[in-house]
């Protein structure tokens, strides 16, 4: 082998191990985005059950409102806003991740008529 090629190869060393703590701050800020997309998405979700089930609840002449209630998850259940109007609609705040994250609040609506499911 030549001398060149060894001593230029000898001056890599570490190359990967400096480009790998260079990245790793971008890796854990996109699983930290991935994350806070996932939380809100299962926000909206939960939103959207509890919507229903509070139309449901209210199309039998139940309390709309507490049943929309009992419906979010433990988590959620304080901070959420149901509303009965057309229907019923829930507004809840979508957990952060980093306390510094600006609030953000999803909301879904339902409303059932006789014979809907």
């Amino acid at each position: 082998m030549p001398s060149g090629a060894g001593e230029a190869a000898h001056g890599e060393e570490g190359t990967a191990s400096v480009e790998l703590v260079a990245a790793v701050p971008f890796l854990l800020l996109a699983v930290l985005a991935a994350a806070q997309i996932a939380l809100a998405g299962q926000a909206f979700w939960s939103a959207g059950v509890a919507a229903r089930a509070g139309a449901r609840a209210a199309l039998v002449g139940g309390d709309a409102s507490d049943a929309a209630r009992s419906a979010l998850p433990p988590a959620m259940r304080a901070g959420a806003k149901v509303v009965e109007e057309d229907g019923v609609g829930v507004r809840v705040e979508v957990p952060r991740l980093l306390p510094s994250l600006p609030p953000l609040r999803v909301e879904a609506k339902s409303a059932l008529e006789p014979g809907d499911g």
